[in-house]
């Protein structure tokens, strides 16, 4: 009895990577992939978040599908890196997708598909430097305080599209993301 004890005391401890039967592997099929993808879709819980992790999940495995019989491991991810940069992609672009593919390989790892070294392996991957050029229309800090002098502080719409200019300028969000926060602008404001 002594000895059996030992036994199952010893197997709680070795390190295991099975889940439901499976066997880690180091080339994924596309169900296996699609299983990850859900898996990490459902960890999210913002919707835009949602949407972007599954545009750059999707186009990870259309990329990865289409290469003959690619393990998933560290060099594959560099190499889909070199892809994403001789796409021009802008050096944000990148690194979210990249970002994208390492939570494909954690949340792989976690269902017991990917081994915990290939896992670790992609997540050590370096994305490319951001040389700090911002892209899109930028207010100045000119331009966004005459914006926000352009309510009426008299009334009291005025007043609360004041104050989610306000909170918009502060925190740089873009015009579709002030719904998330409620509340509708007046139209001489949507268009700014």
């Amino acid at each position: 009895m002594a000895r059996w004890h030992l036994e199952a005391t010893d197997m709680k401890h070795k390190p295991h990577y099975r889940t439901k039967g499976r066997r880690a592997k180091s080339t994924l099929r596309l169900p296996d992939l699609e299983l990850a993808k859900a898996a990490v879709l459902n960890s999210l819980t913002n919707a835009d978040a949602q949407r972007g992790y599954r545009h750059a999940i999707d186009e990870f495995v259309d990329w990865y599908c289409s290469e003959p019989r690619l393990a998933f491991n560290r060099t594959v991810v560099v190499r889909y890196r070199s892809h994403l940069e001789t796409r021009q992609l802008a050096p944000g672009t990148i690194n979210l997708r990249l970002g994208a593919v390492r939570r494909l390989a954690y949340e792989a790892a976690d269902c017991g598909l990917l081994s915990a070294d290939l896992a670790a392996g992609i997540r050590r991957v370096k994305g490319v430097k951001n040389l700090g050029v911002r892209l899109g229309n930028w207010l100045t800090a000119e331009q966004g305080h005459a914006l926000w002098q352009t309510t009426d502080d008299h009334r009291l719409k005025g007043k609360r599209d004041r104050a989610m200019l306000c909170l918009l300028l502060a925190c740089g969000l873009r015009r579709h993301e002030k719904s998330r926060i409620g509340g509708n602008m007046t139209a001489s404001h949507r268009h700014s």
